[in-house]
């Protein structure tokens, strides 16, 4: 089985749900935000789901590969065009 990272949007709703020791992020101000401040973006390892997820401690709006998650990066939710 291949390990692959995977990304999740969370709600910011639920960022205090977040155990900042069980993803690379260190901690709120490392995240990557929707443009209106209402989700955000963590990532694991395919083989260490964090256990805020497992145990449906916070439940992510959507669960995305590498470049499905490139791919919402570019959508004018996430990212500003500019001019």
């Amino acid at each position: 089985m291949q390990i692959s990272d995977v990304y999740g949007i969370i709600l910011t709703a639920d960022i205090d749900k977040v155990d900042f020791s069980q993803v690379p992020e260190e901690n709120n101000s490392n995240l990557r935000y929707s443009l209106d401040g209402t989700q955000f973006v963590i990532k694991w390892n395919s083989d260490a789901v964090p256990t805020f997820i497992t145990d449906g401690t916070v439940v992510p709006v959507s669960i995305l590969s590498h470049a499905d998650c490139l791919s919402l990066m570019g959508t004018p939710e996430w990212s500003e065009d500019i001019e």
